[in-house]
C-alpha cells in the first residue's frame, strides 16, 4: 500500500526572478530503497524530467512552471509529492532582488489609484518575489480582509463602502513586506450623477435635497420617512424650493 511510502519533507513553491537557480527537495521514508522521479508542467503539457531521479532537482528558473516528484519503492508503491509552482518574473528590474538576497519578501508590482463605479468590477494587483514564495493578505483602512488573501484583490460588483485605502502584505518564513497604499473610489452610477448635475447645475434659486430612509440592514422598515418626505417636499415648494426627494 501507498503508507509504506511517507513523505517527510514536501518541495516549495518559489517566486523569483529569470535565471535564478535554485534547488527543489524532496524526502521520503519507506520499507525498501526508494527511487525519485520528477514531473514538469507546463501549458497543460505534463512530462517526466529526464534524467531527473534525485531527491534535489536543481533548476534555473526560465518559465513559469509546476513540479512533482514521484516516489516509489521496490514493490511497486508509489506517491506523488505536493505540486509546487516556481513562478519566474521575466521584468524585473535591475538591481532586485538584493545581491544578498535571502529569499524575504520583495515587492515588484504594487496596487494603483482606482476610481470604480458602484456595481462594477474592482481589481487589484501586486506581485513579490520570494522563496519560498510569499502569502498575500490585504487590508482596507487598516482592517485585514478575511476573503482576500491572493495576488489579485477582485470584488464583482463594487459598493459605496469598498472605497478607502488599500494595501496588501507579502509575507513568508524571512519576514514580510508591504506594498505602498492606494486609494479606491467609488463613483455613483452615471444616472445619479445625471441628476445630481441637473439639479445643482442647472438650477436657480433655493434647492432642497430629501432623503427619506426607509430600509435598514440591522432595523425593521420604517413608515415614516415617505410621508414624512412627502409632506416636507410640499410645504418647502410653497417656501419657493426647488426640491429634489430620494428614497432609500
Amino acid at each position: 500500500s501507498s503508507t509504506a511510502i511517507a513523505i517527510t519533507e514536501q518541495p516549495v513553491s518559489i517566486s523569483v526572478p529569470v535565471g535564478y537557480s535554485f534547488t527543489l527537495r524532496c524526502r521520503a521514508e519507506g520499507r525498501t530503497l526508494l527511487e525519485y522521479q520528477w514531473f514538469c508542467h507546463h501549458q497543460s503539457d505534463c512530462h517526466q524530467i529526464p534524467g531527473a531521479t534525485n531527491p534535489d532537482l536543481p533548476i534555473v528558473a526560465e518559465q513559469t512552471k509546476l513540479y512533482t516528484c514521484r516516489v516509489n519503492d521496490l514493490y511497486r508503491n508509489a506517491v506523488f509529492s505536493d505540486w509546487v509552482k516556481v513562478e519566474v518574473h521575466q521584468c524585473v528590474a535591475r538591481g532586485l532582488p538584493p545581491r544578498l538576497w535571502r529569499g524575504e519578501p520583495v515587492i515588484i508590482l504594487n496596487p494603483t489609484e482606482q476610481r470604480v463605479e458602484v456595481g462594477k468590477p474592482l481589481q487589484l494587483q501586486c506581485a513579490a518575489m520570494g522563496v519560498p514564495a510569499p502569502c498575500y493578505q490585504w487590508y482596507r483602512n487598516g482592517n485585514l480582509l478575511e476573503q482576500h488573501k491572493r495576488k489579485k484583490l477582485w470584488i464583482a460588483h463594487a459598493k459605496v463602502s469598498d472605497s478607502g485605502t488599500y494595501l496588501c502584505c507579502a509575507s513568508n518564513s524571512h519576514g514580510e513586506h508591504w506594498t505602498n497604499a492606494v486609494d479606491v473610489h467609488t463613483l455613483p452610477p452615471p444616472e445619479r450623477l445625471h441628476l445630481c448635475h441637473l439639479v445643482f447645475v442647472s438650477a436657480t434659486g433655493k434647492i432642497a435635497l430629501l432623503v427619506g430612509n426607509n430600509c435598514y440592514q440591522h432595523h425593521p422598515n420604517l413608515m415614516a420617512p415617505v410621508k414624512d418626505v412627502f409632506e416636507l417636499s410640499r410645504l418647502l415648494e410653497q417656501l419657493g424650493f426647488q426640491v429634489v426627494s430620494l428614497l432609500d
